[in-house]
């Protein structure tokens, strides 16, 4: 089952909308934005639709080409790499912050997602995998209390998401992703924020790694 996004209050619904169709992958890297459809898509003004395209472009999800309207911002290699440098810093702090404010509640919800990722791998349902690393994700973020964080690492999922879905479908890297995750569900269940950290950016380094690996390949991960 796919996780439900969380829209922040006082949030542009224009540019919610939008943006969560980037990052779900609907719209895909160079795709052309034409304000028209999106007007019509999401029952918006095109002056909403302009200013919310306006936005995105601020947040590096969109870019904007003179005569020529806006489209879904690509990303290079080098980009990408740099991206997911800045996530392992700041999923890693988010990590321990969330160690340590972790409810019961929240463990059990750790627990059954451990338990499914487990099963997925074993099934090989790479697609619920997927959706459930991005799940476990986004829930550490939400119970480490950092919205700022939270902001910010939204913003760069988003600008990596062609990525993100290309590792997830590579033979085998769910196998290799696995423990790396369950060892930051054990730590956060631990109540541990050195081992938390610890193993967010582990996680983390691993997928720079493997950035570095593919070279100039078109087959590049980022989560």
């Amino acid at each position: 089952m796919s996780a439900v996004r969380r829209v922040p209050a006082g949030s542009d619904p224009v540019v919610e909308a939008i943006r969560g169709a980037i990052v779900s992958g609907e719209y895909v890297p160079d795709q052309r934005l034409v304000e028209a459809d999106l007007a019509e898509r999401f029952a918006a003004g095109r002056a909403a639709v302009r200013s919310a395209l306006i936005q995105l472009g601020n947040e590096g999800l969109v870019e904007r080409i003179p005569n020529r309207g806006a489209r879904v911002r690509a990303v290079s290699l080098a980009e990408a790499i740099e991206i997911t440098e800045v996530r392992m810093v700041i999923e890693g702090l988010c990590a321990a912050k969330a160690a340590r404010r972790v409810t019961g509640a929240e463990i059990m919800e750790l627990r059954e997602i451990r338990e499914r990722m487990a099963a997925a791998v074993g099934a090989g349902a790479v697609v619920t995998y997927s959706e459930l690393n991005h799940r476990l994700h986004r829930r550490m973020l939400e119970m480490s209390g950092q919205r700022t964080a939270e902001g910010v690492i939204e913003r760069l999922r988003g600008q990596s998401v062609r990525h993100r879905f290309r590792l997830a479908m590579r033979p085998g890297r769910p196998s290799v992703s696995l423990p790396e995750h369950l060892a930051i569900i054990d730590a956060l269940c631990g109540r541990d924020p050195d081992a938390a950290e610890r193993a967010a950016r582990n996680h983390l380094g691993s997928v720079i790694r493997a950035l570095r690996d593919t070279g100039n390949s078109t087959s590049i991960p980022v989560s």
